[in-house]
């Protein structure tokens, strides 16, 4: 399947907001991360990430958030995960990055 993202920087908030419509896979993980840099690059700031309209991440788009969090980890920024699906939230409790991720609407925002 392919992945398609919306962007929007949230002036409220001053986070950038990415929600991406597919799935984070071998064949759209660097797109997705270079999407993300991209717009960070230009004005850095804590994102969220809003998977409303993800369907699944396997391996690499795991590695893929974990090369954005360290990138804003590195820079003091933080990432927020919203609207994950339980198949996607089961795969960060199975792997234990939901201890390293911001899960939005639980207890540890």
């Amino acid at each position: 399947m392919s992945l398609n993202m919306e962007v929007q920087f949230d002036n409220i908030e001053n986070k950038w907001v990415f929600l991406p419509n597919g799935e984070i896979d071998i064949y759209t993980s660097s797109k997705f991360k270079e999407e993300i840099f991209k717009h960070f690059s230009s004005k850095e700031t804590d994102i969220i990430i809003d998977g409303q309209n993800l369907k699944y991440v396997d391996s690499t788009g795991l590695g893929a958030l974990i090369a954005i969090l360290k990138k804003l980890k590195d820079n003091d920024y933080k990432i927020y995960l919203s609207n994950i699906k339980p198949n996607i939230r089961k795969i960060f409790d199975i792997t234990e990055l939901d201890k390293l991720f911001i899960i939005r609407g639980e207890k540890d925002e």
